[in-house]
């Protein structure tokens, strides 16, 4: 009686998985000049581009668009390809793996920061936001900052220094509506204001002023107070435009003197 074994064909992403590895490994022997090589370095990345997907998708939902997630991916895996070592006895998946991870890892710890902080507190936020996820399950509730730094092994007013920078993770537009009747977030900033800048210049005109005799004032009040040009000065005084500007410069030298610094 002849027995048929009933051999089950392999899956397509098993075959699929084989080539890409039979790939890898054939462009791997090649040496780094070999003409053949471009060519079957495009096909080891074709042929790996599903890992680089799957990995990507892991990483969606957390703010980032899927296509963005998925570019990264590829960067990571084309690094693999690049710099992977056959003879180092590992198999490509093994390398390719943790390359294109810590390449998306990289992505949201660099690149997706409203403001630029420093590398320390960076990962400072990223250790405590593991720590109160981890509380949080442990504890039952929200842990504190005493737990978190505890946790951690760090100081507490390390956790708010980490805390405080986390805020600069997300920003909002300036654009933002916040109002009803579509007053924008940038509309209740404030400007610099010129009048306290004009009000010290007032005060400490005052003691400088006092030296200069009646007409030397009233020119430089005119002109500095009352904002008037040269020739609307000449009007009121009842002298040239030329005699308003050389009164003018000498009781301003008289006042820097006063002062003890340059008027602008």
């Amino acid at each position: 009686m002849n027995v048929i074994a009933d051999t089950a064909a392999p899956s397509p992403a098993a075959t699929s998985t084989d080539r890409a590895s039979e790939l890898i490994t054939a462009m791997a022997a090649l040496p780094a000049s070999h003409p053949s090589r471009p060519g079957m370095r495009d096909q080891v990345i074709e042929a790996w581009l599903p890992l680089a997907r799957h990995l990507s998708n892991r990483y969606a939902n957390r703010g980032e668009p899927r296509d963005d997630l998925y570019q990264v991916a590829v960067m990571g895996l084309i690094k693999a390809v690049d710099r992977f070592e056959a003879d180092r006895g590992v198999d490509f998946a093994g390398y390719a793996i943790p390359t294109i991870v810590g390449e998306l890892k990289r992505h949201f710890r660099d690149k997706t920061w409203s403001v630029r902080v420093p590398r320390r507190l960076q990962e400072l936020r990223l250790a405590i936001t593991g720590a109160n996820n981890a509380l949080s399950h442990t504890l039952g509730r929200s842990p504190t900052v005493t737990d978190i730094a505890a946790y951690l092994n760090i100081s507490e007013d390390e956790v708010i220094e980490g805390l405080e920078g986390a805020q600069a993770y997300n920003s909002t537009s300036l654009s933002t509506p916040i109002t009803e009747g579509g007053t924008e977030l940038g509309a209740t900033l404030g400007s610099e204001d010129e009048g306290y800048e004009n009000a010290e210049l007032r005060i400490a005109l005052g003691p400088a002023m006092a030296g200069l005799d009646e007409r030397e004032q009233k020119i430089v009040g005119l002109r500095f107070y009352g904002n008037l040009t040269q020739s609307q000065i000449a009007e009121q005084v009842g002298i040239s435009q030329m005699h308003v500007s050389r009164l003018l410069a000498k009781a301003l030298t008289k006042m820097r003197t006063q002062l003890g610094s340059s008027l602008v």
